[in-house]
């Protein structure tokens, strides 16, 4: 069995490497509508829409262009996140995805960081890289 190191990831726009990424997740999410008949003796359900979010969690970089800059809220954008790295072989996520919230924070004793929350418009794909 396969495990990684979560030093490994990658997260990038189209082709641009997003610069100093802390962290990053994606949630993905199927919506259920309930099909339970007369004469059922359980519940039962259908999936129906999928949907998924995240988050991207970085050092602060203001000459990102490419990257950070570009995460604007209400920006759509070819989020690619590899939770692997980035090379042949390795496991990708794509998803266009719609920045919903940008956060800066700064503390006297740490570092500046940003974090830029996102929703799929769209499904995910997963696939590898070659």
């Amino acid at each position: 069995m396969a495990n990684h190191k979560g030093s490994e990831g990658v997260v990038k726009i189209g082709t641009d490497t997003i610069a100093e990424v802390k962290d990053w997740s994606l949630d993905e999410t199927a919506d259920t509508t309930e099909d339970t008949t007369m004469g059922d003796s359980a519940r039962t359900r259908k999936s129906t829409l999928t949907s998924a979010s995240g988050s991207v969690n970085c050092f602060w970089d203001e000459t990102d262009t490419a990257g950070q800059v570009a995460m604007t809220a209400g920006a759509e954008v070819a989020l690619k996140l590899y939770p692997e790295g980035a090379t042949t072989g390795d496991t990708l996520y794509s998803v266009t995805a719609i920045i919903t919230s940008v956060s800066r924070s700064a503390t006297f004793d740490g570092m500046v960081e940003a974090s830029f929350g996102f929703e799929s418009n769209g499904a995910v794909v997963a696939s590898v890289v070659s």
